[in-house]
């Protein structure tokens, strides 16, 4: 049987010897498109390419694109495990031409490859055409064979694709797969075409017209080609099956989940092992690429998608985490394809297995409620949006779990209620999802990157260069000239000034021209565009003038030391607390720098003071800071660490630092810091300077962060640090060096001193004090003492009480005590009283009257309080008429 792995292979090489550029997949989270929440379609990352507004060296392209569908409008996540061909993760094979062939090439190029290279009976294929595409028609008709009756030609929108409102659109051509007559299901267009006779397994887009306002469109002067073939459904196909789950990689995934649980893959929970299949792949590929479980955006879709699976692992009977024992399964099927994978299976298991551990309870507790709440209703009948939003509010059970807990008891949610009841709470609702954090509208970035080429960054060996204004960009558009006094954005053919980006912050400095001078106080990058935030301080900026560009050097210095130091910071961590730690993200600025990493638990102070020694050890090291430009799979095969969810280029700079001890020089696996990384950075370890954390915090769920210093900034809280030191021991009286033991002196006799001055109090109550000691009277055959103390606090009444009940012997005792204007009220019954008389009745019968409100204890201890002092005498006397009852 010819494997996933192998189909995918053969539709990659087939169109690679047919002149086609193979393109890697790209990050499931798109960097070139803010209205998409995740990568959805094998064309999202040429969207702009298709536009006209990026080109590339070549024209033609193939890819394997990983995709999610688990949010916004493209979701399918409520159908997965329940159907045979829906999935929140895919791949969809595509070949695309940019302006290069068109239908004449794009359906030969299908047909061969399905009826030739993957062997398909072509007699069990047929298609579908836009209406009005004779064009098309008569390819399928005259290269394939194909007779009327097999070309179905389609009038909706099913067979028309557009981009938007406007811009590039064009007709579809769809193939289909008839499985046979013994299934139930008629052909495209009919009204059974519902049915799972004929399957849909290819698409082509044919990208042919330009839509403008008010529906005129016009021919593309460069026509393009556009397709997509789903890989799980026509591994289906070639392997002789009519469900995706039933394919090779699935089955070792189900049969993985089947095994872990013990639980009969084909059995009555099946659709369980379907859920968990599925949603490994999606949970696993978007950790990889850089998603984190959260309450929000990306991170919110991604929890929904593990805890469905886990509750789908719960019900095969899964008391412990589950699915994180599954990821070598999954890298085994998938990491030769998708390598991130197995270079992030270590975050990827932890991660899940936190996950997991924390939504138990959640699970456990949410269920028991939802049969609590079932139990009291009709049968059949749905639940109360109310009772749901009491899951969700309440007890943090999610709405989409409970309504796929009721789906599978033939049951539904009061949606409607549901969000009545949320309105009514006026509870925010979850946040949508903000776009993917670039620029929404960077179509001018993109014509000037056209116009101009990219900006060539210097600033590796330079921090100032000459260069020429190529543009000055002020509210949107493009300007002449700037004057003094007006913000503008300068954009250059070259610069030493780096642009934000991977957490250093862009640099800042000066321009000069001829005519005028700018400070730049930020430095961004779109599109490869690099432009200066700039205020123009003195005369006019032109455009096409020659410029003088000068970097900041100091605070440039600054962000480079803490940006090496970040590295240093990284592995020492990974070498502290394993290898699942990884970059989250971080900030070097010119102050400090912040590093936030994968781990789910504080670092002790033991953890903390290893990793900062660590890092200062290979400053002192003073090491050489090497530079290599490399393929990423070449900088990968060395040991390279990589941000997870970036997306390199052909060429990477792969940054070294540091030599484990006792290697010997320049040997690459014994180099201690090894990453890609494209900011700037020292020439050597020790031009650091020294290295200082400030603590560390949780950042979000399993990601901590640390806050360090660097050089000079290290160099002043240290000095700060040891000034409060010397004022310390100045006041202590004392050397620096024996301030610890001074202090634990002096905490010591204080705590002396505090025993003593309480027993003290003691004493001098139990006399009685300047005035009279009380003495016990008998009220209803109960010798009783109440006594009005000053000069204590309501700490010392219970020792108090005990001292005058030993005394008395057998009685009971009331104390009320002057606390700072407050009244403190305490109350002690001897053992042999107790049955007659509570110590706690006593205290509220006191409280009552001085305005407090309750107080408890034991039948032989209790204590109370009020809001004053004033009247307890009268206090005492209700407590003696509690007495005489």
């Amino acid at each position: 049987m010819v494997s996933l792995n192998d189909i995918r292979s053969t539709y990659l090489d087939y169109f690679n010897r047919n002149d086609h550029r193979v393109v890697d997949s790209s990050p499931l989270v798109p960097r070139n498109d803010p209205t998409l929440m995740f990568t959805n379609a094998g064309m999202v990352q040429f969207k702009n390419v298709f536009t006209g507004v990026e080109t590339r060296d070549y024209t033609r392209a193939v890819t394997s694109q990983k995709c999610v569908r688990a949010g916004g409008k493209h979701n399918d996540l409520d159908n997965v495990g329940y159907t045979a061909r829906h999935h929140t993760f895919f791949e969809m094979l595509g070949n695309f031409s940019f302006g290069d062939y068109f239908k004449d090439e794009a359906i030969p190029f299908a047909w061969d490859l399905l009826t030739k290279e993957f062997g398909i009976n072509k007699d069990k294929l047929l298609v579908t055409v836009y209406h009005d595409d004779d064009e098309a028609a008569n390819i399928w008709k005259k290269y394939a064979g194909l007779s009327d009756d097999r070309i179905i030609r389609i009038a909706t929108d099913d067979n028309f694709w557009s981009m938007g409102a406007t811009g590039p659109c064009g007709p579809c051509s769809e193939i289909f797969y008839d499985h046979g007559d013994h299934i139930w299901g008629g052909p495209p267009g009919s009204a059974d075409e519902d049915g799972d006779r004929f399957i849909e397994i290819w698409n082509l887009v044919f990208m042919q017209f330009e839509q403008f306002e008010g529906g005129r469109r016009e021919n593309l002067p460069r026509p393009s080609i556009d397709t997509g073939m789903g890989l799980e459904r026509i591994a289906a196909l070639l392997q002789g099956k009519h469900d995706n789950y039933d394919t090779d990689l699935f089955r070792a995934l189900i049969d993985a989940s089947a095994q872990a649980t013990g639980a009969d893959p084909d059995g009555p929970g099946k659709i369980h092992h379907r859920v968990i299949a599925d949603h490994l792949r999606s949970t696993s590929f978007l950790i990889a690429d850089g998603v984190m479980p959260s309450n929000e955006g990306r991170g919110y879709v991604l929890r929904r998608i593990m805890r469905r699976a886990m509750r789908h692992a719960h019900l095969l009977g899964a008391t412990d985490p589950l699915m994180y024992r599954l990821v070598p399964k999954l890298v085994q099927q998938m990491g030769q394809a998708y390598p991130e994978l197995g270079r992030a299976q270590a975050l990827i298991e932890e991660t899940l297995r936190l996950e997991e551990t924390r939504f138990q309870t959640t699970l456990d507790r949410g269920l028991r409620l939802l049969e609590d709440e079932l139990a009291g209703l009709p049968d059949g009948s749905d639940l109360p949006g109310a009772a749901a939003f009491k899951l969700y509010d309440t007890f943090g059970f999610p709405l989409d779990l409970t309504q796929d807990a009721l789906r599978e008891k033939g049951r539904a949610v009061d949606t409607a209620g549901f969000d009545a009841a949320m309105a009514a709470q006026k509870q925010k609702a979850r946040a949508a999802w903000s776009g993917s954090g670039e620029t929404a509208d960077a179509s001018i970035w993109f014509d000037l990157a056209e116009t101009h080429g990219v900006t060539e960054f210097l600033g590796y060996d330079m921090e100032a260069a000459e260069g020429q204004i190529l543009a000055l960009v002020q509210d949107g558009a493009e300007t002449k000239e700037a004057a003094a006094g007006s913000s503008v954005l300068i954009v250059a053919n070259q610069t030493p000034f780096y642009a934000e980006s991977g957490g250093q912050v862009g640099d800042t400095g000066l321009l000069k021209t001829a005519t005028g001078t700018a400070q730049i106080s930020d430095t961004r990058k779109t599109a490869g565009i690099v432009f200066h935030v700039a205020e123009v301080t003195d005369g006019t900026l032109t455009a096409g003038q020659g410029a003088e560009l000068i970097v900041d050097p100091t605070r440039r210095g600054a962000i480079r030391a803490n940006h090496s130091a970040t590295h240093l910071l990284h592995e020492a961590l990974r070498e502290a607390l394993g290898p699942h730690v990884a970059q989250r993200g971080s900030l070097n600025a010119p102050d400090r720098l912040r590093f936030d990493f994968s781990h789910s638990k504080a670092l002790s102070r033991e953890e903390l003071r290893k990793v900062e020694a660590d890092v200062n050890a290979y400053i002192r090291q003073n090491a050489a800071v090497d530079t290599r430009i490399m393929t990423p799979d070449d900088a990968r095969a060395l040991g390279a660490q990589a941000l997870f969810g970036e997306k390199y280029g052909d060429e990477v700079r792969v940054v070294s630092m540091g030599q484990q001890p006792g290697s010997g020089k320049g040997a690459d696996g014994e180099t201690y810091s090894l990453e890609l990384c494209g900011g700037t950075h020292v020439a050597r370890t020790g031009d650091i300077g020294m290295f200082v954390t400030l603590g560390d915090s949780a950042s979000s769920s399993g990601v901590r962060r640390i806050e360090a210093l660097t050089g000079a900034a290290a160099f002043e809280y240290l000095s700060a640090q040891d000034h409060l030191l010397a004022e310390v021991a100045s006041a202590l009286k004392t050397q620096t060096s024996e301030v610890p033991e001074r202090i634990k002196a002096l905490l010591d006799e204080r705590k002396a001193l505090l025993s003593d001055v309480a027993n003290l109090r003691r004493e001098l109550a139990m006399s009685g004090g300047s005035a009279a000691p009380a003495e016990a009277k008998v009220i209803g055959g109960v010798p009783f003492l109440g006594q009005v103390l000053s000069g204590v606090t309501g700490k010392d009444l219970p020792g108090l009480i005990d001292a005058h009940k030993t005394q008395m012997g057998s009685g009971a005792v009331l104390l009320i005590a002057d606390a700072g204007g407050k009244a403190a009220i305490a109350a002690g019954v001897t053992a042999d009283l107790t049955g007659r008389i509570s110590a706690v009745e006593m205290v509220k019968a006191a409280a009552g009257v001085l305005g407090g409100k309750g107080g408890g204890g034991r039948p032989d201890m209790a204590q109370a309080g009020g809001p004053s002092v004033d009247g307890a005498d009268k206090a005492i006397a209700a407590v003696e008429a509690l007495l005489q009852e």
